[in-house]
């Protein structure tokens, strides 16, 4: 073979190259379109030296729109970039405390190289709060509920170094919810934090500052999806349901306790049985296998307005959803007129283009999704205004673009299977048909006055 024939021209080779790391690259899907720049940002300010290292503050804030962080919380980690040790906290605490048999007299309230920190929980004495903690590690979304998307805790740090110079930033920085799914960034040191006395006559800073960035995958959270979408419409008899296997295909055969009928026996055995928690799904036996499902009816149409019924229902036996909310893509959220039962903020993530919303529970009403159950589910009605240079209920218009649960992508089905129109609609006929007839029948008491 001519050694000439094998050579490559630049541009080919760099191609080459190109997609060569592409490959290599492992893909989480970490960018989310509808929320771009949502991220956990963590504060780590220290504020005072002390005789053998320092006292910081350690705050985070959720800064993405919908995605939060429910009970049980969580659970922030990292590794000492020297031989550090935790004298004291306040508003948290280590789950282990390691190994302090070297320290004689005063023991720390954690030894480990890598400790693990969670919030403490609602009621705990005032001698052990600070500001933003005691929540028991939940952590609203930044629309949702901004007052409560910000958590912190005091931490008193030993065997640190006691300047500026001296003083090393943790590594290896973990974020769990209490699961995976957020990675974080290096510390970055920022300029000092700024605080403001109650008065705001006087400003105060942090003495270092350090920033870590956390983001989140669905792909690194959980292997499978947690919830699909399913449909139905009042001209059209067909009920699409979830797609089959949407959240998995393990079933009672192939993998015994993988899911539970809803009339068994022993459901409340398996509920709360031995080395049970509520980390671990345990789902209804379903086609689709998902915890959540959401359901999108479209329930009536009127000469200017149309309806729409959206129902959220829990397959889950081990899971209470604190504060769920769903993210909802349709073209006719611009003209939207009143939702019943739940609350509604628009995210435009497109500029102009009002087509997302965010809808979630009112407060002490329907803010609790409860676990599978009677009581298990949660229902509102949406009404648009029709737009005459865009309304149809042809094609599968009428049928949300994509649902998140929980920040969580559904699973849709695919659009072939939505249910059409027909080509004669009896009950579209029937309604034209009531339409003519009040319209002549109005017209004849108005000739017969005349006459």
């Amino acid at each position: 073979m001519n050694r000439s024939s094998l050579n490559l021209s630049p541009f080919a080779f760099s191609i080459g190259i190109f997609f060569a790391l592409l490959v290599l690259i492992p893909s989480s899907e970490a960018y989310d379109p509808l929320d771009p720049t949502g991220n956990i940002t963590i504060k780590w300010d220290i504020m005072q030296w002390t005789a053998d290292g320092y006292v910081g503050v350690v705050t985070m804030y959720n800064y993405q729109k919908y995605r939060h962080i429910q009970s049980p919380g969580w659970t922030l980690g990292w590794t000492w970039a020297k031989k550090e040790v935790i004298w004291s906290m306040v508003g948290g605490q280590a789950t282990e405390q390691g190994d302090c048999s070297k320290f004689k007299g005063n023991i720390p309230h954690c030894c480990k190289r890598d400790p693990s920190i969670v919030d403490l929980l609602p009621g705990t004495p005032y001698n052990m709060q600070i500001a933003n903690c005691c929540k028991g590690g939940v952590l609203s979304s930044w629309l949702q509920d901004p007052a409560n998307a910000v958590a912190s805790f005091q931490v008193s740090v030993g065997q640190s170094g006691t300047t500026n110079k001296t003083v090393k930033a943790p590594v290896n920085v973990t974020l769990k919810t209490p699961g995976p799914g957020y990675t974080c960034g290096a510390a970055k040191k920022v300029p000092p934090t700024k605080f403001i006395s109650q008065d705001g006559r006087r400003v105060t800073q942090s003495l270092v500052t350090w920033n870590i960035t956390c983001t989140y995958s669905q792909f690194l959270a959980q292997r499978t999806p947690t919830c699909c979408v399913s449909m139905s419409s009042f001209y059209n008899d067909t009920i699409v349901n979830c797609p089959t296997c949407s959240c998995g295909c393990q079933n009672n055969i192939t993998k015994p306790g993988s899911c539970v009928e809803a009339k068994s026996p022993y459901l409340q055995q398996s509920i709360n049985g031995p080395g049970k928690n509520s980390y671990t799904p345990l789902v209804q036996c379903t086609s689709h296998m998902c915890p959540i499902r959401v359901h999108w009816h479209v329930k009536l149409n009127y000469k200017e307005y149309w309806r729409v019924k959206v129902a959220v229902t829990n397959f889950n036996y081990r899971m209470n959803y604190s504060q769920w909310n769903l993210v909802i893509q349709h073209p006719n959220f611009n003209n939207l007129t009143t939702i019943f039962s739940f609350n509604y903020e628009s995210l435009v993530p497109y500029g102009s283009i009002n087509d997302t919303a965010m809808l979630w529970g009112v407060k002490y009403y329907n803010d609790l999704l409860m676990a599978a159950g009677p009581d298990g589910n949660v229902q509102s009605e949406i009404l648009f205004r029709k737009d005459p240079d865009t309304f149809t209920f042809s094609k599968g218009w009428a049928f949300p673009r994509r649902i998140y649960f929980n920040g969580d992508n559904c699973v849709m089905p695919p659009p072939d299977q939505y249910p059409m129109l027909p080509n004669s609609s009896p009950r579209l006929a029937q309604q034209v048909i009531n339409t003519i007839l009040v319209a002549c029948l109005s017209l004849t008491s108005m000739l017969i006055l005349r006459g």
